[in-house]
């Protein structure tokens, strides 16, 4: 066979399941009066909050995700906006991600409403149609055991990039697969845009070199994107997707565990301000340990509201893991800013993360009892629900801050549900 592109010509074993506009939609599903009506959702309704998340009657009248509620209701003026719903979601992800089980123990849930089933090494490898018959099958079952107003958009392909490509192509509800049969005709029909990756950034990066389209994208030598367009051993990983070969079945290294607050009303309280930074980093805290890691650095982080901002780090001489230890040296990072100036974002992260010493047996008897209430409170919280007890300085930001949807993985989302 003619292969001038070197396609991988492996047969599809690869299927990527999307939810089409999740959350919205499961909201129309509880609710069927919203069926057919313009829903947005927001992590927390304000006069300027953003949507991230749309149902398609609203993605229809021109509504994207991420704008904001004063341009949202000018695109829309009968849009009925919501605040998230985490128990919801997380019943409709659970459902999905059990279906997907029954077909192979090999998935991977790469956000809430996005899900991978990987048929190598069984029956089902290369079997484009039984694969397809499995396809329509999950899309039925969706509906009987989810919700018959949930559909799904399914993709089959070679590789993760191609799967996730095909089941972008014809949304809401669609299925298709792409093979080195098809490859190029599917990228005719695309921009450079659509490529799943490749935003506004990468687009003129590649554009500067003459590539405009997929198709160019495709043509362009391994060399020309390692050396001249990315600069980096990604323009190969770049050759060899487009090209249909797996690339991105890795386990990504943990670097830094954080979370971030646009305060409510900018101000520079300080009692505020630290109950709310204590309360962070005592989520923060629970992310590092249901990780089982300890962090040697920490960083507090803020946007002023007149522009300006402020961050401080210091990498500490020994590991830690529990509320309190975190918390003090957070405390001394925060009370280095600017102590007069109105603070409209504040965040704090983590990081120099290590395997966690709690397992470890300890001779010392301070470090002993931390570690066992610790273990205690963390236990409390999985049984009556995550944050039933905190300390005493964390409790204005415990009512002012509300816990957002993780968008980027699902490792912490039955956590901060208090089913860890």
């Amino acid at each position: 066979m003619n292969n001038p592109y070197e396609l991988n010509t492996e047969n599809p074993s690869i299927m990527w399941i999307d939810l089409n506009s999740a959350f919205a939609t499961a909201e129309q599903q509880a609710h069927p009066t919203l069926r057919g009506k313009p829903v947005a959702v927001t992590n927390r309704i304000s006069r300027e909050c953003c949507i991230i998340a749309a149902s398609y009657e609203a993605k229809n009248m021109g509504l994207k995700v991420g704008c904001r509620r004063s341009e949202a209701l000018k695109i829309c003026p009968n849009l009925i906006l919501l605040e998230t719903d985490p128990p919801k979601y997380h019943h409709v992800y659970t459902k999905l991600r059990d279906i997907m089980l029954t077909y192979t123990t090999n998935i991977k849930m790469k956000s809430i409403d996005e899900g991978i089933l990987d048929f190598h090494h069984t029956r089902q490898q290369g079997r484009t149609e039984e694969l397809i018959n499995i396809g329509y099958e999950i899309k039925r079952r969706v509906r009987q055991e989810i919700g018959d107003y949930i559909t799904i958009n399914i993709g089959i392909a070679p590789n993760r990039f191609l799967a996730k490509t095909a089941a972008n192509l014809h949304k809401p509800d669609g299925l298709d697969v792409i093979t080195h049969h098809n490859l190029l005709d599917t990228y005719k029909s695309l921009t450079l845009k659509q490529l799943t990756g490749i935003a506004a950034a990468y687009t003129r990066r590649l554009q500067a070199h003459g590539i405009m389209t997929p198709l160019d994208f495709l043509a362009t030598p391994e060399q020309t994107l390692r050396k001249l367009v990315f600069k980096s051993i990604c323009g190969t990983h770049w050759y060899k997707r487009l090209r249909g070969y797996e690339v991105d079945d890795y386990k990504t290294k943990l670097g830094m565990v954080g979370r971030q607050w646009v305060v409510a009303r900018p101000t520079s309280d300080a009692a505020y301000l630290e109950s709310c930074l204590h309360y962070l980093t005592e989520t923060a805290c629970v992310k590092l340990r249901h990780r089982d890691r300890a962090a040697r650095g920490a960083c507090v982080w803020m946007r002023f509201y007149d522009g300006s901002g402020f961050h401080n780090k210091q990498m500490f001489e020994t590991p830690c893991y529990t509320n309190a230890a975190i918390w003090q040296r957070v405390q001394e990072l925060f009370k280095t800013r600017p102590k007069r100036t109105r603070v409209k974002l504040l965040g704090i992260y983590l990081y120099g993360l290590e395997p966690s010493p709690r397992h470890q047996a300890c001779l010392l008897e301070d470090v002993e009892k931390a570690d066992h209430l610790t273990t205690a409170v963390d236990n409390i919280n999985d049984f009556y629900g995550t944050f039933t007890v905190h300390s005493a300085n964390s409790l204005i930001g415990a009512n002012e801050i509300k816990q957002k949807i993780p968008f980027g993985g699902t490792e912490y989302f039955n956590l901060l549900l208090g089913r860890a």
